[in-house]
C-alpha cells in the first residue's frame, strides 16, 4: 500500500513477493521517486517498509532493478517490521547505505533460493542451470551489500539463517536497529 502527503512518502510491502504485490510495489516506487521539490534536484526519501516471508525470485530482481533506478532520484530507507525472509531480505539489504534499518525485534532470514523442476528431463536440468544462476547472483549480491563474499554468503545460507536485529546489524544487511532499548 502506498501513502503519500506532504511529510510523508512511505510504502509499505507486506506478504507474500508475487507479481501482483510486485507490480504494485514497483509502481508506487517509480511514481514516488519521479516527484521532488522544484527547488531541488533530488526528491525527499522514500520509506519501504519490508515484512515478508518472500516469494517469487524473479519478482525480486524487477523490484531490485527498479529500486536501483530509482535511487539516482531520491534515497530509498528500507525498514525490516516483524519478518524479513528470503526474496525479502535482498530487498531489505538494498537500501540506499546507510538508511537500511530494522526494528528492534524484527527478524531477518537467508537461505538458498526455492524451487523445483517437472516435465521432460532435458527441460528439468535447464530448470535447474537457471535456478543456479538466480541462486549465484542473489548471493553476489548479497555479498556486495554485507561486505562478505558471495561464496561466504552462500555458506551461510545452506540451511535457513535467522538473525534478529543486531545480527543482522552485524552481518551487514541493515545500518541501524531502531528502538533499542
Amino acid at each position: 500500500s502506498l501513502q503519500k502527503g506532504p511529510e510523508q512518502r512511505s510504502i509499505m510491502f507486506v506478504g507474500e513477493l508475487n507479481e501482483e504485490k510486485a507490480a504494485d510495489l514497483i509502481s508506487a516506487l517509480l511514481v514516488l521517486s519521479q516527484e521532488k521539490p522544484e527547488d531541488q534536484d533530488r526528491g525527499e526519501d522514500i520509506k519501504l517498509y519490508v515484512s515478508t516471508y518472500g516469494g517469487s525470485a524473479h519478482e525480486m530482481f524487477g523490484i531490485y532493478d527498479v529500486m536501483n533506478f530509482c535511487k539516482s532520484f531520491c534515497d530509498i530507507q528500507t525498514i525490516g517490521i516483524g519478518k524479513v525472509m528470503s526474496a525479502g531480505t535482498l530487498i531489505l539489504a538494498a537500501g540506499t547505505k546507510g538508511k537500511r534499518c530494522s526494528l528492534r525485534f524484527s527478524k531477518t532470514m537467508l537461505h538458498q533460493s526455492s524451487g523445483g523442476a517437472i516435465g521432460n528431463i532435458q527441460d528439468a536440468r535447464i530448470t535447474m542451470d537457471e535456478w543456479e544462476k538466480t541462486n549465484d547472483i542473489l548471493f553476489k549480491l548479497l555479498g556486495e551489500y554485507t561486505g562478505k563474499t558471495a561464496k561466504q554468503v552462500m555458506k551461510d545460507s545452506t540451511r535457513d539463517k535467522w538473525m534478529d536485529a543486531d545480527e543482522a546489524l552485524k552481518y551487514g544487511i541493515i545500518d541501524e536497529v531502531i528502538n533499542q532499548n
